[in-house]
C-alpha cells in the first residue's frame, strides 16, 4: 500500500468520524423530548466523551506503564459484571426464569461468536482501519442493546448504561496507542465513539418489546452479551496477553512486574464492582 493511498484512507475515515459526531448531535436534538431519551442522551455522550478522551490520552502518551492499562480494564470489567448481575439478570428472571436464562446463554454464545468471527476482519482489505472497524461494530451492537433495554424499561436508571459504557475509555486509549504506533491519525475513533449513541437513540425511537417472554430473552441476551464483553476486558497477565506483550517489550524485569500487576488486576476489578454496588445501594 503506497503512502498516497494511506493518506486518502485516513482522510476519508476522519470525514466519516466527523460526520458521525454531527449525526449524533442532530439525533440528540431530534429525540430529546421522547422517553427514555434523556437518560440515553447522558449515556450516549458519556460513552462518546470516554472513548474520545481515552483516545486523546493515548495519542499524547509517551511512556506507557502497564499499570494504567490494568486499572482501566479492571475497573471497567468489574463495573460491567456487577451491573449485569444487579440490573439485567434480575429483570430477565423476573419476567420469566427459563426464557431469561435462555437469553443469557444466547448472549454469551453470540458474544463469543461475534468476537471470534470478528477476528476475520484482520485478514480482509477494509476501507477503514481494522481497529476502527472492530470498535465501530462493538459500539453499534452495544448501542442497539442499550436502546432496546431502556425502551423496554423506561423507568430504569442511567447507572446501568453508564457502567456498561465505562470500558469505552480504556478501549479508546488502547486503540489510539495502536494507531499512533502505526503512524496513523486517531481522528477516526470519533466514529465508534459516536456509535453507541447513534444506535441507542435510533432504537429508542422505535420502542421496545412488551411481551413478557420476549422481554425476558432481551434482558437475558443483554446480560449475556455484556458479561462476555466484561470477561474479555478482565486484565489478564498471562503469557500471550496484551499486558504481557506490553511488559515483555518495554520492561526487563517482566516476571516480577507481571506478578505485581496480577495484584493490581484483582484489586481494580474488585473496586470497579464495589463502586457500582455502592451506587446501586445509594440509588
Amino acid at each position: 500500500m503506497n503512502v498516497t493511498l494511506s493518506r486518502d484512507e485516513i482522510s476519508s475515515e476522519t470525514y466519516l468520524g466527523v460526520a458521525a459526531v454531527v449525526a449524533l448531535v442532530a439525533l440528540s436534538a431530534a429525540v430529546s423530548t421522547i422517553a427514555p431519551a434523556p437518560k440515553l442522551l447522558v449515556i450516549s455522550w458519556v460513552a462518546f466523551g470516554a472513548m474520545a478522551g481515552g483516545a486523546v490520552l493515548g495519542m499524547r502518551a509517551r511512556n506507557e506503564h502497564p499499570r494504567g492499562m490494568v486499572w482501566g480494564y479492571g475497573l471497567a470489567a468489574g463495573a460491567m459484571v456487577t451491573s449485569a448481575a444487579l440490573f439485567l439478570i434480575p429483570q430477565a428472571t423476573n419476567a420469566d426464569p427459563r426464557y431469561g436464562g435462555l437469553g443469557v446463554a444466547i448472549g454469551l454464545l453470540v458474544g463469543f461468536a461475534g468476537h471470534t468471527i470478528g477476528h476475520r476482519l484482520t485478514h480482509l482489505e477494509l476501507p477503514m482501519d481494522r481497529t476502527v472497524a472492530e470498535l465501530t461494530a462493538h459500539a453499534l451492537s452495544a448501542g442497539i442493546i442499550i436502546g432496546v433495554v431502556y425502551a423496554a424499561m423506561p423507568d430504569l436508571g442511567p447507572l446501568l448504561g453508564l457502567a456498561i459504557v465505562s470500558h469505552k475509555g480504556p478501549a479508546g486509549y488502547a486503540a489510539a496507542r495502536r494507531l499512533v504506533r502505526s503512524d496513523r491519525s486517531v481522528a477516526p475513533i470519533l466514529l465508534p465513539a459516536a456509535g453507541v449513541g447513534l444506535a441507542a437513540l435510533a432504537v429508542s425511537m422505535i420502542g421496545g418489546p412488551t411481551d413478557g417472554n420476549v422481554q425476558a430473552v432481551v434482558f437475558g441476551f443483554a446480560a449475556g452479551t455484556f458479561l462476555h464483553v466484561a470477561m474479555d476486558f478482565l486484565p489478564r497477565c498471562e503469557t500471550g496477553s496484551e499486558i504481557h506483550d506490553h511488559v515483555a517489550h518495554q520492561h526487563d524485569d517482566d516476571h516480577a512486574l507481571l506478578d505485581r500487576l496480577r495484584i493490581h488486576a484483582v484489586v481494580s476489578t474488585g473496586i470497579g464492582a464495589t463502586l457500582v454496588y455502592l451506587a446501586w445501594v445509594a440509588v
